[in-house]
């Protein structure tokens, strides 16, 4: 179902467009038509499956904006998902200009104290913190007309509820209440029963992986080697149509710059692009004008985008539905596709929570050497000579060919020919990626209701990734054995042959 289709107003839908949104998800498509009538309503969906705009967008529209006082209050289990909630609300009310600010604890509360002295239209914080501000008066909550409990399993298994009833307490009765929650244990019902009126009970029952079709694989690298090993797969492989996730903004910018620097078509989108620029990327994608897209989990969310071949998460998802989501992009309409996942090593307990969740185990994947890449630029190369070689027309060049092979011999041209349309990746410009935060570690991991890190005592692997280099079903990529695969639509051949050149990126975000 298509946003425009829910009742939405038109300053919603100019931000749910530039933030690149298309269609709403289940949840978000249940949801919103019934929170939009002022009722209450019981959302049980898993992570990352759009719940935030489920229940942002209506409390947005009921939003007064010539109203300077707070009017909705959002209570989240972690300041991450406080922090990640406010960022989303804040890009879907930009036009509306929705002011909404964050609490949670860790922060310098002096900080907060004063945002909420400017009176925000909607406050997210986490339950500690929030009775901090009602204790200490600098958050009254006497005109909150929408009450929202995000992820509320997960704020009763951290011992919240106490809390959560003290701040319930302090919202007026004359409420529309938003529960969303991925399980639905006895808890969680009484507190429907107690605290909200004839709630409505939409579910989503958790999406099935129809993975049948999709090769997974994971290679194991520590953070500075993926950029290095990914162009190696993309030069063996020679996706048609590629999808590469970061996790941050900064991180797809540094991607795709590196990517171009590479000689590789690619261009990344995320939150903070203006709407035409996003516009114009995704354009060129679905045209084949560009190769591979970069991309964040919130920028990739609702896009309809056909023939993706290949799915890299260069970073792995903190969320396990995230993964579904992503990989999702490929292995549409009985077509095959293949989705390689880059794991540090602290990381591989989200990557067996993953395998839970999806019930299919991913096949380690060693990392093609150079001696292997180029070779995938070679057969590229050869593939493009031969293609170009059955469009003729090379009359107006005979003459001078053969002037040349009264010079040269056959073989150097056709050598000089090749090195001109490929590349040698020992050759290639040297790009250094930012590393990132490693998501937290921890004792327990995470499972899929929980936000929390992945640690290292799930089950052993092959610490080299084990297996040898896979390509996948459809015919697309290099064989264990050396072999190469062709592939139609080469773009690795038309890339240009740059010399040599430092290319580092730095951050500059702040």
């Amino acid at each position: 179902m298509k946003f425009k289709e829910l009742g939405l107003t038109p300053e919603l839908l100019t931000s749910i467009e530039r933030s690149g949104f298309e269609e709403a998800t289940p949840i978000q498509a249940e949801t919103i038509p019934l929170a939009l009538q002022g009722k209450d309503v019981i959302g049980q969906a898993q992570t990352g499956t759009g719940k935030t705009a489920a229940f942002g967008l209506p409390m947005l529209q009921k939003i007064d904006t010539s109203k300077r006082m707070l009017q909705g209050l959002v209570i989240a289990p972690t300041r991450e998902l406080a922090i990640q909630t406010q960022e989303e609300l804040y890009r879907l009310g930009r036009d509306k200009k929705i002011r909404v600010q964050a609490v949670y604890g860790g922060a310098d509360i002096g900080r907060q104290i004063r945002g909420l002295k400017d009176n925000p239209h909607i406050v997210v914080g986490t339950p500690g913190r929030l009775l901090d501000h009602i204790n200490r008066r600098t958050l009254k909550l006497e005109t909150v007309e929408t009450l929202v409990l995000d992820e509320a399993d997960e704020m009763l298994n951290m011992g919240f509820l106490e809390d959560i009833e003290k701040i319930i307490s302090k919202v007026p009765a004359e409420r529309q209440t938003l529960l969303f929650s991925a399980t639905m244990p006895t808890a969680i019902k009484n507190i429907g029963v107690k605290f909200m009126k004839e709630p409505e009970h939409v579910k989503i029952k958790a999406k099935e992986m129809t993975a049948d079709l999709i090769d997974q694989y994971y290679v194991r690298s520590k953070d500075f080697e993926k950029f290095d090993i990914m162009t190696r797969l993309l030069d063996v492989q020679t996706p048609e149509l590629t999808i590469v996730f970061g996790r941050t903004k900064r991180r797809v910018d540094e991607l795709a710059r590196g990517l171009e620097a590479r000689g590789y078509k690619a261009e990344g989108i995320h939150g903070d692009l203006s709407q035409q620029k996003r516009m114009s990327v995704l354009r060129s994608f679905k045209n084949g004008n560009l190769d591979i897209l970069v991309a964040t989990d919130v920028a990739a969310r609702g896009l309809d985008i056909s023939g993706v071949t290949h799915v890299y998460n260069y970073d792995i998802p903190q969320d396990p539905e995230s993964y579904v989501h992503r990989i999702g992009r490929t292995g549409r309409a009985g077509k095959g596709g293949m989705s390689v996942t880059f794991v540090t090593p602290n990381e591989m307990g989200y990557l067996h929570v993953i395998e839970e969740l999806t019930k299919k185990r991913m096949t380690p994947l060693r990392p093609p050497s150079e001696k292997e890449a180029f070779k995938g630029q070679l057969g590229a190369a050869i593939e493009t000579v031969e293609e170009k070689l059955k469009e003729n027309g090379l009359e107006n060049y005979l003459p001078s060919a053969e002037n040349l092979l009264e010079k040269y011999s056959a073989e150097d041209l056709a050598a000089l020919l090749l090195k001109t349309i490929s590349k040698d990746p020992s050759d290639a410009v040297p790009v250094k990626i930012t590393p990132e935060r490693p998501l937290p570690s921890t004792k327990k991991g995470f499972n899929k209701n929980n936000r929390g890190g992945g640690g290292g005592n799930s089950r052993n692997r092959n610490k080299n990734g084990g297996g040898g280099y896979r390509g996948n079903k459809n015919n697309k990529g290099h064989s264990s054995s050396g072999g190469y695969n062709k592939n139609k639509d080469n773009r690795s051949a038309k890339r240009h042959n740059d010399k040599k050149r430092s290319f580092v990126i730095r951050d500059n975000s702040n």
